[in-house]
């Protein structure tokens, strides 16, 4: 049986990623830029132990502008250049079977990462925002430090918990 002539000319939607998988560039963007911040957070947390306070938060303003190219990149790519859900169901045009995780594991698994992945750039602008303002110039403890320890943490297990949720994510989606 011949396949149907839309299976033989499908044209993928979008520009194929680097990681050998079924997603686009802008998602191995995010997924390796997303991975490659945790290490540069926890140098900027030992940095901020070992009293290094300009050098932690010229890491953080980093960190902050990394995460924002990230979710630039990240709608783009799903807005304008790719239909990540064709790439998710796989099948043709990448041959093999469809995506034994589409829709149900991949649309769950992506309800889970939007949990994370959207207060994460909300909590770090106010912890960000915070530090800036009430710390002073150049950086050092304060009165602000004990609350700024606190919600920082929190902020940090947040992006912990996207860049773990995202592998997830990409992984049902892109490589099932």
């Amino acid at each position: 049986m011949q396949p149907a002539a839309s299976e033989t000319t499908a044209v993928k939607p979008g520009i194929d990623g680097f990681l050998g998988t079924r997603a686009s560039l802008g998602m191995d963007v995010v997924l390796v830029g997303l991975i490659a911040l945790l290490p540069v957070l926890a140098w900027s947390v030992a940095l901020v132990r070992r009293g290094r306070y300009v050098a932690h938060k010229r890491l953080q303003l980093f960190i902050v502008a990394a995460l924002l190219a990230a979710i630039v990149v990240f709608e783009i790519d799903i807005r304008l250049v790719s239909d990540w859900r064709v790439r998710a169901a796989g099948g043709p045009p990448w041959g093999g079977a469809p995506n034994p995780w589409w829709p149900a594991g991949v649309l769950a698994a992506l309800g889970i990462h939007l949990v994370f992945a959207v207060s994460t750039p909300v909590l770090w602008a106010w912890v960000v925002w915070e530090a800036l303002t009430r710390f002073p110039v150049p950086p050092a403890p304060g009165s602000h430090g004990p609350r700024h320890r606190k919600m920082a943490r929190l902020a940090a297990l947040d992006l912990l918990l996207t860049a773990i949720t995202g592998t997830i994510f990409y992984w049902l989606a892109f490589v099932a």
